[in-house]
């Protein structure tokens, strides 16, 4: 599996990140490429709730993250499956003197082999995942100092 990450620090309590973090309604202001919630299944954001979601024309299709750990005041891990990829994403959030800390970890598997495969990933593809990560929390932080 490839990693990338993203961290960020933002204004607010470790509560107040948790609320917007984990509001669907809110995603299309802060989350990359997202278009519209298409189902809810289960006690979201808690272990075995599922959320199917569909991007922006161009994005990355139909997206299902499945949640396969929550800790309340820390963090919650996914599985994660779209058109191009399966892994794992899992967020931490960790409080901070002046706010908080939000950080996003993905590890993920292409799901078609490529052409030199692994050179292209390295290039192109993981570079412009870790910059869709860094573009989430940079709007993430924005939206929780807006709140």
């Amino acid at each position: 599996m490839t990693r990338v990450r993203a961290e960020r620090d933002a204004s607010g309590s470790v509560a107040e990140a948790e609320t917007v973090w984990y509001e669907p309604a809110r995603w299309a202001s802060w989350v990359e490429g997202f278009g519209h919630v298409v189902s809810i299944q289960g006690p979201w954001p808690q272990a075995g709730a599922e959320v199917i979601w569909q991007s922006r024309p161009g994005g990355r299709g139909r997206v299902t993250e499945r949640v396969v750990s929550h800790e309340p005041g820390a963090g919650q891990e996914l599985e994660v499956t779209d058109d191009s990829l399966t892994g794992r994403q899992t967020v931490r959030f960790e409080a901070l003197a002046d706010g908080v800390s939000v950080s996003v970890v993905l590890d993920y598997r292409l799901r078609r082999r490529l052409p030199a495969g692994a050179l292209v990933d390295r290039l192109f593809i993981r570079r412009a995942l870790a910059d869709s990560l860094r573009r989430t929390l940079g709007r993430f932080a924005a939206e929780l100092a807006d709140r």
